[in-house]
């Protein structure tokens, strides 16, 4: 009998061993993108294994410590001030309730406690307040994140100093597009905030929003972007638009679901040692097409009902979800 010969489908999706590039061009981003699907997903689940368990979920929780009137006028936002979503608007959140939170959040087996504040960027004052939070959290034996927006060089390094494990700071899409979407910000100043938190030695977790109107070119914009950066984001949350009432992307066609899968995938190869995040957006998944983001390279979800201001799936339907895939809870 004739030895059997790999195709050259097969040879192009032989897995070199996992190199960590910062150097990636359009071209090669957009040709992963192009790959038909089973060899797209092959070849992320193939990165996968090579530097995590397949089998295993990282589990973050989420909860938004100051709520509403951020003065910035993000067109997905329902939190932004210039948009007319009746949110009711909060204080920052007393101590014991943060603590309260994420013991329950620890007790329902989640790892890595996120907290949220609607600010441009935060004051000295505030920023004390958080690092109470921060250490009062980090006494619980969790890892501790914050989104505070946009940081300069000493706050970075105050947070550090605080013990704070990772910083969330999405570039949210492609530096083409971003200015549709943003006007208040630049995307240079998200760039800025990012290198302060790396420089500082904190842990950066930053990812995007997909389903805003961009193109699958801004979808690879957007990646390359995050996979160039001088250091790889140790978490990359990928978002699937949620529509809220009164922002301007409310009424938006939403995004194919095999095309946010793809963009899971590519993420993955792109960044293979960083975790894979399935955050907002969830609630509007069905399993299968969860389960087809595991299987592209996705290792983390956020837990909870509610994602700052928005529903998230019910613990109990993630529990019976990984149960159901033969996955478990990353310790």
């Amino acid at each position: 009998m004739s030895q059997l010969r790999s195709n050259s489908t097969e040879e192009q999706l032989k897995v070199e061993p996992t190199i960590l590039r910062t150097d990636w061009n359009i071209d090669e981003v957009e040709a992963l993108f192009s790959l038909p699907f089973t060899d797209l997903i092959f070849q992320a689940q193939s990165t996968h294994r090579q530097n995590f368990d397949p089998n295993s979920v990282q589990i973050s929780t989420l909860l938004s410590i100051k709520t509403g009137a951020c003065p910035e006028d993000c067109s997905y936002c329902s939190q932004s001030a210039r948009n007319d979503t009746s949110l009711e608007r909060e204080k920052l959140l007393a101590l014991d309730k943060v603590v309260t939170a994420a013991k329950q959040a620890k007790d329902s087996g989640v790892t890595r406690f996120c907290m949220g504040a609607a600010w441009r960027n935060p004051t000295e004052k505030s920023l004390d307040n958080v690092i109470e939070m921060i250490e009062a959290v980090k006494n619980l034996g969790m890892e501790t994140c914050v989104t505070l927006g946009m940081l300069d060089v000493k706050q970075a390094h105050r947070l550090k100093k605080a013990g704070l494990n990772y910083y969330n700071h999405n570039l949210d899409t492609s530096p083409e597009f971003y200015g549709t979407v943003i006007s208040t910000r630049t995307y240079q100043d998200r760039l800025d905030t990012i290198q302060h938190v790396q420089e500082a030695g904190i842990n950066v977790c930053s990812g995007g929003i997909l389903g805003m109107g961009e193109t699958r070119h801004d979808r690879a914009r957007l990646l390359q972007e995050l996979a160039n950066l001088s250091q790889h984001p140790d978490s990359v949350p990928i978002n699937d638009l949620v529509q809220v009432q009164g922002t301007p992307l409310d009424g938006i066609d939403r995004l194919d679901s095999f095309e946010f899968i793809r963009t899971i995938a590519v993420a993955r190869i792109l960044m293979p040692k960083s975790y894979v995040r399935l955050s907002a957006g969830r609630v509007d998944m069905n399993d299968e097409m969860q389960s087809l983001c595991f299987l592209a390279g996705a290792n983390s979800i956020f837990y909870g009902e509610r994602l700052l201001t928005t529903d998230n799936p019910v613990e109990n339907h993630d529990d019976v979800l990984i149960h159901k895939l033969g996955m478990k809870k990353e310790k």
